[in-house]
């Protein structure tokens, strides 16, 4: 259930692998579905003059599993683009339980809260072999007071952070906990998808106690949901490797349509496109 998870990272772990490539500049395709490429994009840097990128993009790194990105309390120094793998952000009790507060992907961007107290409000780390783009928080500060364009969409980017984070909480409340695993793996496949990747299959990079804490169910429910899910042909799984098999099931079993209809009435009608978010 929530919270079983223990904090306990050796602080050898915290040093991320510097890459030889790490002082090569963005290419822009390579960036098109890229958490980073998103700021860029509607200033118009598509095609040779991507000065603004190598102004903020201070590095490339690559984390190994396990390592941290950075650490609640921590001077908010950069904000970190994921460019492939991806990492779990969490909280940490008094008594040193763990509380997860998502899983990112290849895309998306870490460390967006830290911008209003100037740092990290929770711990992020690395769920396998993953590389990111850090961006200077100061200079990338600095280029959004003076570039309008850049400064909408980041504001872009944190409205869509929020909505969510409504659309988790549409999906934990008051739901069975076959409601709440079906609504997670849509959840990711939309994400994917959105990010020009397989939405039928992807890599499930966290650990079934992760998606049990994550969720508020136990561990041992969300295996015994996935073997039935297995048993009934809508899912098919080898290791972490999953492939949705019948998504119109899975959307009657997450009572997608419920969910789409409390969003519209509590947000309008353009509110009820999309599924929630993992």
């Amino acid at each position: 259930m929530r919270g079983d998870a223990v904090c306990a990272v050796s602080d050898h772990r915290e040093q991320p692998r510097i890459q030889p490539k790490t002082q090569q500049t963005c290419d822009p395709l390579a960036c098109r579905y890229r958490g980073i490429y998103k700021l860029c994009l509607p200033l118009g840097l598509e095609r040779a003059d991507m000065s603004l990128l190598e102004s903020i993009v201070r590095r490339k790194v690559t984390y190994k599993r396990g390592q941290i990105f950075y650490r609640a309390g921590k001077r908010f120094d950069y904000i970190y683009a994921i460019r492939n793998g991806s990492a779990k952000t969490y909280l940490c009790t008094e008594d040193g339980h763990m509380q997860i507060t998502g899983f990112h992907i290849a895309g998306e961007l870490l460390g967006l809260s830290a911008i209003a107290k100037g740092q990290y409000t929770c711990e992020a780390m690395a769920l396998e072999t993953t590389s990111v783009c850090m961006v200077d928080a100061a200079q990338f500060d600095r280029l959004a007071r003076e570039i309008p364009a850049l400064q909408h969409q980041l504001l872009m980017i944190l409205s869509m952070r929020i909505r969510q984070n409504e659309e988790l909480m549409l999906l934990l409340g008051k739901r069975s906990a076959e409601q709440k695993l079906a609504g997670y793996l849509l959840g990711l496949s939309s994400r994917y998808a959105s990010r020009n990747y397989s939405p039928d299959e992807f890599h499930l990079s966290m650990s079934r106690a992760d998606i049990g804490n994550y969720l508020g169910i136990a561990e041992e429910t969300v295996c015994r949901i996935l073997a039935r899910l297995r048993e009934e042909e809508l899912i098919t799984m080898h290791r972490r490797h999953i492939r949705l098999d019948d998504i119109k099931r899975l959307s009657a079993m997450a009572d997608v349509d419920c969910i789409c209809r409390a969003r519209a009435r509590s947000s309008g009608p353009r509110a009820a496109s999309e599924l929630p978010a993992g």
